[in-house]
């Protein structure tokens, strides 16, 4: 797709993989990547397979992007939600198939797919946003709402709690943990699995499911658009 991504397609299912730096971050070159990669997938009709480098799924946003300016981070903010959006929203299933530590947006990325494979290890999972002193948009609290239980949105999104892959598993971040080696032939095995289902009736079911949530994350969106973000020191 990009220097950052990368597209890798089979028969059934097509494996997007991120690579940019030590800490996979989130770029808008990353984000163009991710959305060239989801229209070839969608173009093929295809089962879709996120994954990130050995050690580290992502660890969220660029950094030197969201300390640039107010609205350079705005931005940046704006393209990852909408890139939530498209993936909650996507016709076909999207497994992310974590490979370490999965921190804000990285955490977010595993909130907007369908089914998430972690390994097992000493990684970190979970919203760091009120750590690093920024104020949750309200595009982030609409997706926590939408995959944890309320017990675990408060911890995860007020109080910034990380967990490990095990904790993560029972806060909602994960479905399946796996040791390491086994990570992208799990990943594989489950997206052929889920190419058998039929593609129009896992859509419009999917669109059923979730029609709440994507129309209060559309509304948090346009709320986000209005109001500068928050990054207090």
């Amino acid at each position: 797709m990009n220097e950052f991504v990368n597209y890798q397609s089979e028969e059934n299912y097509a494996i997007i993989t991120i690579k940019n730096g030590k800490a996979n971050a989130i770029s808008f070159e990353v984000i163009e990547g991710l959305n060239l990669g989801l229209d070839k997938a969608e173009k093929e009709n295809k089962v879709v397979i996120i994954t990130g480098k050995e050690g580290v799924f992502s660890a969220g946003f660029d950094l030197k992007i969201m300390t640039k300016s107010p609205d350079s981070a705005k931005k940046l903010v704006t393209k990852g939600s909408k890139l939530s959006l498209r993936m909650l929203s996507f016709p076909q299933p999207i497994i992310v198939a974590c490979s370490g530590h999965a921190i804000a947006k990285g955490a977010f990325l595993l909130l907007s797919s369908d089914y998430r494979i972690g390994i097992e290890g000493d990684f970190k999972i979970g919203l760091n946003e009120v750590i690093i002193g920024m104020t949750m948009h309200n595009a982030g609290i609409a997706i926590a709402k939408a995959r944890l239980s309320e017990v675990y949105l408060n911890r995860s999104v007020n109080n910034a709690e990380i967990y490990n892959p095990k904790n993560a598993l029972n806060a909602g971040f994960l479905d399946l943990l796996v040791p390491e080696e086994h990570l992208l032939a799990t990943a594989i095995k489950v997206a052929v699995m889920f190419s058998k289902l039929n593609k129009k009736a896992h859509s419009e079911t999917k669109l059923k499911v979730r029609k709440q949530h994507l129309q209060d994350l559309e509304k948090a969106i346009e709320l986000d658009l209005k109001a500068n973000i928050s990054l207090n020191s």
